[in-house]
């Protein structure tokens, strides 16, 4: 039932005959859960919570920092440094204490997948990266959740609803992932401030569809559209007659060709110890140069995007550090350097220039 409170608020949604007091009930009943609070995220959960959505879980391990203010509105200058889903959790319940607001502070992993989205009725996914991707797409086909996938690239977006009704699933759309290396996320390839507001509203309103069961949903069909041009086309997605049965959830890192070389990996306090002792060692900057003018360790700039031509520059007889902003191009760059160009004594600064700063 609805409360006197609760009826005032959602009026306008009252007014609408397809919505009525029915649709906000079963809004007001949905259990929704969102990966990722940042720039998808963000219009996303902003825009559940204010329809009136329930319950809503929200899953993210990072804390906000100041590049993330370009678009991730849901973030002010003082959230800098501070838990997003703590902070998501504060602004949401402002914005409407009718709803419960489910905060997991953690990333999701092939360990906590299941256990977290079983009790939701679907899932929303803001995530920027191909193995948290699959890793949402098996864990819902796993549990038969509806599946509602967005993603950004520059003035590109994409939204679609996956494995709704038996329909198509990610792997139907992306059978395989791409190299890592053409596979750069927000913080690697950039991204229009009003894109991911624009493609996270898209699939809110795919999320209160679902749950009021009203339109057409895009089951099936990939909506893409180009925020230079205002172009916008619609593609099916078909069935793939030999998709692989997913029967378990496995490492999608590397799956998806990323390897974690736990050995090779250096901390911030370990980096500065090497600084202190004084010790030989060649540091790399692989961002790009307008990152390296904002804040830098006073490393070799060798950004990832240019990396081979600064193949000679690079050390062989001495340990390399090689450091990004938060740790996923400076892999990137070591797996290129070893792959293609045998370079052995490289160690990868966890966290980036982020968690050193921290120290």
């Amino acid at each position: 039932m609805l409360t006197p409170e609760e009826l005032k608020r959602y009026s306008r949604h009252l007014l609408i005959p397809d919505i009525g007091i029915e649709g906000q009930q079963k809004l007001k009943a949905a259990r929704v859960l969102v990966i990722g609070c940042g720039g998808l995220g963000s219009p996303i959960l902003l825009y559940l919570a204010a329809a009136g959505v329930g319950t809503i879980g929200i899953v993210d391990g990072d804390r906000v920092d100041d590049s993330n203010l370009q678009r991730q509105i849901m973030y002010g200058s003082e959230s800098v440094g501070k838990p997003k889903v703590e902070e998501t959790q504060r602004r949401l319940q402002s914005l409407n204490s009718f709803v419960q607001v489910n905060p997991y502070f953690e990333n999701l992993t092939s360990q906590n997948a299941l256990s977290i989205i079983e009790s939701y009725d679907f899932v929303v996914d803001g995530s920027d990266n191909f193995p948290t991707r699959y890793l949402v797409n098996d864990a819902c086909l796993l549990l038969h959740k509806p599946l509602i996938y967005g993603a950004i690239y520059r003035f590109e977006g994409q939204v679609a609803v996956f494995n709704y009704q038996n329909g198509p699933n990610y792997r139907d759309l992306f059978p395989t992932p791409p190299p890592p290396e053409l596979a750069p996320n927000c913080a690697e390839a950039g991204v229009l401030g009003v894109l991911p507001g624009i493609i996270g509203c898209l699939q809110a309103n795919e999320a209160l569809k679902l749950i009021t069961g009203i339109g057409d949903v895009l089951s099936g069909k990939l909506f893409i559209m180009d925020a230079l041009t205002m172009i916008s086309r619609t593609i099916r997605i078909p069935k793939l007659p030999e998709r692989p049965t997913v029967t378990q959830l496995i490492d999608y890192e590397a799956f998806c060709g990323i390897t974690n070389d736990i050995e090779s990996d250096i901390s911030p306090e370990e980096l500065q110890e090497l600084i202190n002792k004084g010790i030989d060692f060649q540091l790399i900057d692989v961002r790009e140069p307008h990152e390296y003018e904002l804040d830098n360790l006073g490393g070799e700039l060798m950004p990832l995007s240019r990396l081979e031509e600064f193949v000679p520059l690079i050390q062989r007889n001495k340990r390399v550090v090689v450091h990004c902003q938060s740790g996923m191009r400076s892999q990137k760059a070591i797996a290129q350097l070893k792959d293609k160009f045998g370079f052995s004594q490289l160690s990868n600064l966890v966290g980036g220039i982020v968690a050193y700063r921290k120290l």
